[in-house]
């Protein structure tokens, strides 16, 4: 689904180095519960008429809902140190104020372009 995006903005990475290395797993948890509720609030709610111009609303939707069930399963620990939850959203910013800088549908499109970075994280971190 990734080629589908038409990321053409080369020079800018929303899910860059700072944001996703050298992350200890107590932060992991409110990092990736960050990422994954933007992805469905903004990114997926913006990008489905594009997936319906595309034809591949079934495959979109699926994995929308796949990445909603995460999130309401994936519940940042309460227990955790707030400095913890704050180094985490300190790397959440980081990645929200690049999606900012862009024009919301290039945007949009450059987070659905780099869901691939955003998978191969929690597929390493996680080591699913």
């Amino acid at each position: 689904m990734t080629g589908l995006a038409q990321d053409n903005i080369t020079s800018v990475q929303l899910l860059r180095k700072e944001v996703l290395q050298n992350i200890p797993e107590t932060e992991s948890c409110h990092l990736i519960h960050a990422l994954l509720r933007f992805y469905v609030n903004t990114v997926f709610k913006s990008y489905r008429d594009k997936a319906v111009k595309f034809g591949i609303l079934k495959s979109f939707s699926t994995l929308a809902n796949n990445f909603f069930v995460i999130v309401s399963k994936l519940q940042a620990s309460q227990e955790k140190m707030l400095s913890t939850r704050e180094t985490a959203r300190r790397r959440f910013l980081l990645f929200h104020r690049a999606f900012k800088q862009l024009d919301r549908e290039a945007a949009v499109t450059k987070a659905f372009g780099e869901m691939d970075i955003l998978l191969s994280w929690m597929e390493k971190f996680y080591q699913l």
